[in-house]
């Protein structure tokens, strides 16, 4: 059974669903870091990397070579890396690294595939700063959970080595929208409906292709990536992009670990410090990323 400690997070986002903000549909990034504890003895400081606004999160004692490259979510339309800070935070200080927190444009401006780009130049940035690709893992929720897949994609087009792993927290990687647990899980979800998630995608892509693998990773040739560890809730609606990607990557030869957390919503690892459902996940990604980062 749920902890009553998770609950806390379905409660917020049925309070945007009855309420939503005036100017953002889904996302009121007002309340959003609410849900987090403050993970203590970790630094934040802004910087700028090549013209994009990014954010270390630095845990005392942390090994400073090694990185977690980490991509927000919001649907394109909400988040930053100041709504995500203590969230990337805990699992920063749990893994013993470096985390950086990196932005990109968000709509009206941020169609595709602007937000690959970016991400892939905050990248390319990271490793022009003398950090080794094998010494970096990607983290990314929701749709910074496809942007973590993607940015992958586009640095490989550019001749750059992929990196260690990647942690994905109920990654979004099908802009055609057409999970089974769209439907199935309708009743269960507290933030998403299927109608929502097409409009979101729909303003992404901007009319491009849904099967774009730069959009969809689900289209992508995944051959070479390192190991991805994924994590969703039983009850979202996007659960089945998870299983669907993990599969897919599987067929592509690479490591797979997938963990489904039980009545969980999405991106229940908000509560980290919290709800010990929400620890639980955040231990598990440190404990599988550090012998891939060489800790």
């Amino acid at each position: 059974m749920a902890s009553t400690q998770s609950g806390a997070v379905a409660n917020l986002y049925r309070q945007w669903r009855a309420d939503p903000a005036p100017d953002d549909p889904i996302f009121d990034n007002r309340q959003w870091d609410v849900l987090t504890a403050e993970p203590g003895a970790v630094d934040y400081l802004e910087t700028d990397a090549d013209g994009s606004t990014v954010l270390w999160a630095v845990p005392h004692g942390c090994a400073a070579d090694r990185v977690l490259l980490c991509v927000h979510g919001g649907g394109f339309i909400g988040g930053s890396v100041h709504t995500h800070r203590k969230m990337f935070g805990h699992l920063a200080k749990a893994a013993g690294t470096r985390a950086l927190l990196v932005s990109y444009p968000l709509l009206p401006q941020g169609v595709h595939p602007a937000p690959v780009d970016q991400v892939a130049a905050s990248y390319r940035w990271l490793l022009g700063q003398g950090v080794e690709a094998g010494h970096v893992a990607f983290v990314g929720d929701s749709a910074g959970g496809g942007l973590a897949v993607t940015a992958q994609l586009r640095a490989r087009e550019w001749g750059l080595p992929l990196p260690a792993a990647a942690l994905l927290i109920s990654a979004w990687v099908d802009m055609e929208v057409t999970g089974a647990t769209m439907r199935s899980n309708s009743s269960a979800e507290a933030l998403f409906t299927q109608q929502g998630v097409r409009e979101l995608a729909q303003g992404f892509l901007g009319g491009a292709d849904p099967r774009d693998p730069l959009a969809s990773p689900l289209h992508a040739d995944l051959t070479g990536f390192g190991p991805l560890h994924l994590q969703v809730g039983g009850a979202e609606v996007l659960l089945d992009d998870s299983r669907r990607l993990a599969e897919h990557a599987e067929k592509a030869g690479v490591e797979v670990l997938l963990d489904v957390f039980p009545e969980q919503q999405h991106t229940f690892q908000m509560m980290a410090g919290r709800a010990p459902e929400a620890d639980d996940a955040i231990g598990r990604f440190a404990a599988w990323v550090r012998p891939l980062l060489g800790l």
